[in-house]
């Protein structure tokens, strides 16, 4: 497996509306494509303007292909088209992570199942 953390920073005082638009726009077609995420949240602090995000994948080649059939969407490209208008974000910054050999992603599942 390999995560890929998502780091987003908007313009102070315009978070809430960015999460809005993708709420609206962006949520729906990206899930379609990437799957549920493993968190999807807003920090509470440190940089109170960011926003973080992570993806589970099998492998690289998952995350390309997955990643590919989003860029394609005509809904994910219209949610971008709206982002850019927009003009909340002001950096983006992206992480590809391994999980450590110990580490069992499925853990919750089989304690809760």
């Amino acid at each position: 497996m390999i995560y890929d953390l998502r780091t987003y920073t908007c313009r102070p005082g315009t978070i809430k509306k960015h999460m809005k638009l993708y709420e609206d726009h962006g949520w729906k077609v990206q899930s379609k494509h990437l799957g549920y995420p493993v968190v999807y949240g807003a920090v509470e602090t440190g940089d109170v303007n960011s926003y973080v995000h992570v993806w589970m994948y099998e492998d690289a080649a998952d995350r390309a292909a997955k990643r590919q059939k989003l860029q394609a969407d005509s809904g994910w490209k219209e949610y971008l088209a709206k982002s850019a208008e927009a003009g909340y974000l002001v950096s983006q910054e992206n992480k590809i992570l391994v999980a450590a050999p110990f580490f069992d992603p499925f853990y919750v599942k089989k304690v809760e199942g």
